[in-house]
């Protein structure tokens, strides 16, 4: 008896187990259960990125984390450079994880290295006016030997200027002619170095003498300070001698001034009276030369006159 063979549901079949075949090895190829989750995060840099590709590795202290996303200069300000990163969820992405651009061995493939994150650190968070969390970023070693390098060659070019500067003509002339001068200054001197032995000789023995004259004036100069000690000293008793003589012409002064108060009013009724004595002695001596007899027979009355 033969078997009859469905063929519809033979195909019907394939067709299924092709498709099942098809998603497996898609799935499996999108990782599967094992898929792994991304968060996205922003870096903004200030200085070229040459040399870093999408899908650049994204190291956080040498241990793969991630890829490079996205890469695009900023709108606004097309010095920087915006960077988007995505990042395995999980990863310690903190407020002091910082990025930075190097390069991998002598390839010159660049890739984008984080550090940083302390464990005390605050986990970092989307800020206003950004759609992503963004990651501080520092210069690079190549930035950063570009900006010494710069640095180093502007203090060149500037040193080179200031020699040329003094190396100019006028300078060479002028130190050109002090050469000359020191040279004749030099001359003159080994030409007259007998006069100049000479000079010192003379002055180290005024020196010597004038260290015996000055051993000679010591017992001149103690003198001199004793004498100038009794100076002192005798000031002292003229200071103390005029103060004494001081109180004493005080003293007279009040007893002059008692015996003014007191024998002034007296002298000055004397004087008076012997003013009025002087007054009567006058007219007595006028009229004794008028009429002498008068002193004898005293005096006579007045005659009447005419009518009387």
């Amino acid at each position: 008896m033969e078997t009859k063979v469905n063929y519809a549901v033979i195909g019907a079949f394939v067709l299924v187990l092709g498709a099942v075949l098809v998603a497996g090895v898609l799935w499996l190829a999108s990782g599967g259960a094992f898929q792994k989750k991304f968060d996205l995060y922003l870096a903004i840099e200030d200085e070229s990125v040459a040399g870093l590709n999408l899908n650049a590795p994204v190291k956080y202290n040498g241990v793969d984390v991630g890829k490079v996303r996205q890469i695009e200069l900023d709108p606004a300000n097309p010095e920087r450079v915006i960077l988007l990163f995505a990042i395995e969820r999980g990863t310690p992405i903190k407020e002091d994880t910082v990025a930075v651009l190097k390069t991998q061995g002598l390839t010159g493939i660049a890739y984008v290295e984080l550090s940083g994150g302390g464990k005390d650190a605050l986990p970092l968070q989307i800020t206003a006016g950004n759609q992503y969390p963004v990651i501080r970023t520092k210069p690079s070693l190549a930035a950063r030997l570009e900006n010494v390098l710069t640095s180093v060659l502007a203090k060149l070019d500037s040193t080179s200027n200031n020699i040329n500067a003094l190396l100019s003509d006028a300078n060479r002339a002028a130190f050109t002619s002090t050469l000359a001068d020191i040279a004749t200054v030099a001359r003159t001197i080994a030409a007259r170095k007998d006069a100049i032995d000479a000079g010192m000789v003379n002055a180290a023995r005024t020196l010597e003498n004038s260290s015996r004259i000055t051993a000679q004036l010591e017992p001149v100069v103690k003198r001199i300070g004793s004498g100038a000690d009794a100076i002192e000293k005798m000031g002292n008793e003229v200071a103390r001698t005029s103060a004494s003589a001081g109180k004493t012409v005080n003293a007279i002064g009040v007893d002059v001034k008692r015996f003014t108060a007191e024998t002034l009013p007296e002298l000055e009724r004397l004087l008076g009276e012997l003013s009025v004595l002087s007054a009567s002695l006058r007219r007595l001596t006028e009229q004794t030369e008028r009429n002498p007899a008068g002193l004898l027979f005293g005096r006579q009355p007045v005659p009447e006159g005419p009518g009387e």
